[in-house]
C-alpha cells in the first residue's frame, strides 16, 4: 500500500530553493492537483521571473517562459490558441502584484479561463530581498531598513480582497501553507482551481501565504510561526469569491 510519493507530475530535478522555502509544498500541491486530475498530457504552465523563473524545471508537463510580469498574458495567449488545454501561471509577488500588476487584472476582468497560482511571501525573494508590493507596514526589508513606512510607501496590496470586488474572476482564494491543517485545504483549493478552469468557468486565482525564511532573517520553523503571527492576521485566508457557490445560492 502506497501512503505517499512524488507526484508524477514532478520531475526527478532538485530543488533549488533555499531551506525552508514554502514553494516547494505549493510546488507539489500544484502537481498533485494535475495528477489528479488526469491533466499531466494537457497542462501547460507558465513560469514567472522571481525564485520559482526555473520552475520549467520542476513540473513535467509542457512548460513557457515568460517575461517578467507577463504570465496571465501568456497564458491567454496559449489559452485562445488551445482551448483543450489547461493552462496555469506560477508567480510570485513581484512578478504578480508589481510589474504584472495590470496583467493579473485585466486577464481577471476579462475572466480568462486559466488558472494562476500566487505565491505571496512579502519579499522579493530572488534580488535579495528588497520590499515587495505585499510587504507588511513596518516590516523590515533590505530597502526598508527601519520598516515599511506606509506614509511614504503605501499600504500592502491586498490581491484577493482586491480582484474579488472585480465582476469577471470565476474564484477567488488565499490559502497558506505553514502547517499540516493549511496544507490539506490549501491542496483543495488549488484543485478546485484546476477544476474551474476544466468545467469553463473562467479565471482562477489561489494566493498561497508563503515563507521566506532567507530574506525574513529567520530560521524555518521561526518563519512558520511568523505567517501565523504576522501574515495571515493582515492577509486572512477563505475564499473570497466563487461564482459556483454564488449560482447555486441563486438556484436554491
Amino acid at each position: 500500500m502506497i501512503v505517499f510519493e512524488k507526484p508524477k507530475s514532478l520531475t526527478d530535478a532538485e530543488l533549488h530553493y533555499c531551506p525552508g522555502c514554502t514553494h516547494g509544498i505549493i510546488h507539489r500541491l500544484v502537481a498533485e492537483a494535475i495528477d489528479d486530475l488526469g491533466v499531466e498530457g494537457i497542462a501547460i504552465g507558465v513560469a514567472p521571473v522571481g525564485c520559482a523563473v526555473m520552475a520549467y524545471n520542476y513540473f513535467a508537463c509542457d512548460m513557457v517562459e515568460a517575461a517578467h510580469g507577463r504570465a496571465p498574458a501568456v497564458a491567454t495567449g496559449i489559452k485562445r490558441s488551445l482551448p483543450d488545454n489547461i493552462v496555469f501561471t506560477y508567480q510570485g509577488d513581484g512578478d504578480l502584484a508589481s510589474i504584472g500588476m495590470a496583467e493579473t487584472v485585466h486577464a481577471a476582468t476579462r475572466n480568462e479561463n486559466i488558472t494562476v497560482i500566487f505565491v505571496n511571501n512579502a519579499i522579493y525573494g530572488m534580488t535579495g530581498g528588497q520590499m515587495a508590493p505585499t510587504s507588511l507596514p513596518g516590516q523590515v526589508t533590505q530597502t526598508s531598513p527601519y520598516g515599511r513606512d506606509v506614509k511614504t510607501a503605501g499600504y500592502p496590496v491586498k490581491v484577493a480582497e482586491m480582484l474579488s470586488a472585480l465582476d469577471g474572476p470565476a474564484y477567488i482564494a488565499r490559502v497558506a501553507v505553514n502547517s499540516v491543517k493549511n496544507v490539506k485545504n490549501a491542496k483543495a483549493v488549488i484543485r478546485q482551481a484546476f477544476q474551474n478552469q476544466i468545467d469553463g468557468l473562467g479565471f482562477s486565482l489561489v494566493e498561497v501565504v508563503s515563507a521566506c525564511p532567507t530574506n525574513w532573517g529567520m530560521t524555518p520553523e521561526n518563519a512558520l510561526k511568523w505567517i501565523d503571527e504576522k501574515m495571515i492576521p493582515y492577509y486572512p485566508l477563505g475564499v473570497y469569491k466563487d461564482k459556483r457557490e454564488s449560482q447555486k445560492e441563486a438556484e436554491a
